[in-house]
């Protein structure tokens, strides 16, 4: 899984192996079962999380009390509950492994560590940001601007994982449709 990290960071940005082996350094392993929650709404998130296996979703709970999904980690991707990460404030979301997962994850303060003693890692960490703000971005004009069966094309063809490995109740809480809706648009389309 280290590897695999390390591959996914060289392809972001241009390190020494001294500068790589220093940051792989501040990750740990983590395998979490299935359903099990990594943050609870109310918390401060103070970990960032690598992918190597499996499945997060980071999620709250709408005004309905519905769980509404707002993204879906699977391998090679990062998440964490990105404003309480960078604002320090109690979390409104949850993060919690769908499946039984692998991961690496760093702390709070080992990330921001990283910004000081590696020039790189800045560059990193803005490839991250930005990379958050286009998919939160997208999602949201998402909302805006296509019916049901648009949203379910256009993530049919953007991350067709998540409608083929995750459960109907996730896949219509991050399309925000109920599960019977859902069903219609799958004989549909």
């Amino acid at each position: 899984m280290y590897e695999q990290l390390a591959n996914y960071i060289k392809e972001k940005i241009k390190v020494s192996e001294e500068e790589l082996t220093t940051i792989l350094s501040y990750y740990k392993p983590l395998k979490p079962k299935k359903n099990e929650l990594l943050l609870a709404q109310g918390q401060t998130s103070q970990r960032s999380y690598f992918v190597g296996k499996g499945c997060l979703r980071v999620y709250f709970i709408n005004e309905d009390g519905q769980d509404a999904t707002r993204y879906i980690a699977f391998e090679n991707q990062f998440t964490t509950a990105l404003m309480s990460f960078t604002t320090g404030e109690p979390s409104e979301e949850f993060i919690q492994a769908v499946e039984d997962t692998e991961l690496l994850y760093i702390s709070h303060k080992d990330f921001f560590h990283l910004l000081d003693i590696i020039p790189q890692w800045e560059k990193f960490y803005r490839s991250y940001l930005e990379h958050a703000y286009v998919t939160n971005t997208r999602r949201l004009m998402s909302f805006l601007t296509l019916d049901a069966v648009e949203r379910y094309r256009q993530l049919l063809e953007r991350n067709p994982a998540i409608v083929q490995r995750l459960p109907n109740k996730m896949v219509a809480s991050y399309l925000n449709i109920s599960q019977e809706t859902l069903s219609r648009l799958k004989s549909k389309v």
